[in-house]
């Protein structure tokens, strides 16, 4: 009886022992109209869930209960029950919603509508559209600093960063960058912005105390022409390590030591790589691969691509449950 008794014990504390469920990538597919679930642990799509039109910007809920998408041909955001995997809801979102981010708060949506030259504010539990702010020509990019002071749309045609009042909802300043800005990156800290020139083929380093660029970054990829070197997403470790960079059609992503802002190396990727996001314990990159169809997984510590999974036609944006 004792014996059976340290029996169920013992496996009883291996069960409590056991590794955790790997996560889940999302990544949304341009031309299919389509949603593809990876499971991270065997690196294979496990789900093809059918959303609205021309699906790109994506992003998860600060509980991670829900996948907020951008159909932007649909003009509208849809609402993903992580649980169900079900749409459940859609929100108001202006013309042509292509890039978002959420406030700290849970609730602020900031939509960058590139037809209208506007951003669109939406609380996302009432559905009340709290703003539309104008901005420059073909608003694309969008974030919210952690601290939730600020909310930066990139314009595209008028290659500036608008800094929005999280407060007040009015642009506070502008700042001129490269041709075709395309996305912002935040710290950890809220302290330093990191923003992609498509075009331009530069990254501008932002002191946000000072709202101010401290530092602008090139890039060279061997065998590459300048003009195919097109900076796009851009992925921070949350330690202050690590900058990732998208190159688009350049096919490859640059790692950036992120203190000193040197380029460190330039990893060989699937065709028009586009966005990217780091797993929990951030050991692994995916990126998004528009041309090639695929997602790449970088393995963090040993710097290479370790697998391409096959997903939808041009996979545009990706996002990592880590509680899934």
């Amino acid at each position: 009886m004792k014996s059976l008794l340290r029996k169920t014990v013992l496996a009883s504390l291996i069960g409590l022992s056991a590794p955790a469920m790997a996560s889940v990538a999302y990544v949304s597919n341009e031309k299919d109209n389509t949603l593809s679930v990876i499971d991270t642990a065997t690196m294979e799509v496990v789900e093809t869930i059918e959303i609205g039109a021309r699906p790109r910007g994506i992003l998860l809920s600060k509980d991670y209960t829900k996948l907020y998408i951008c159909a932007s041909d649909d003009d509208t955001v849809q609402v993903l029950d992580l649980a169900s995997r079900k749409i459940i809801d859609t929100l108001p979102s202006g013309e042509d919603p292509e890039q978002f981010a959420l406030h700290p708060n849970n609730k602020h949506l900031y939509i960058a509508n590139e037809d209208d030259a506007i951003v669109t504010v939406v609380d996302v539990s009432t559905k009340v559209v709290l703003a539309q702010i104008d901005v420059g020509i073909e608003p694309e990019g969008m974030a919210v600093s952690p601290d939730g002071k600020w909310a930066v749309n990139t314009s595209e045609t008028t290659s500036m960063l608008h800094w929005i009042n999280t407060e007040t909802f009015e642009i506070d300043k502008n700042i001129v960058v490269g041709q075709r800005p395309r996305h912002v990156e935040f710290s950890e800290d809220s302290k330093i912005a990191w923003a992609s020139a498509e075009i331009g083929g530069t990254v501008h380093i932002i002191d946000v105390d000072k709202l101010e660029q401290i530092h602008e970054m090139s890039f060279k990829v061997p065998g590459v022409n300048q003009d195919r070197v097109q900076p796009v997403g851009i992925e921070l470790t949350s330690d202050g390590k690590y900058a990732f960079v998208a190159l688009g059609p350049a096919n490859h992503v640059a790692v950036v030591d992120a203190k000193t802002y040197e380029v460190l190396d330039y990893l060989l990727v699937g065709s028009r790589v586009w966005q990217l996001d780091l797993n929990k314990d951030q050991t692994q990159l995916y990126t998004t691969n528009g041309v090639s169809g695929d997602v790449s997984v970088i393995d963090i510590e040993d710097m290479k691509v370790i697998k391409s999974i096959k997903v939808g036609r041009y996979p545009w944006g990706v996002v990592i449950d880590p509680n899934s």
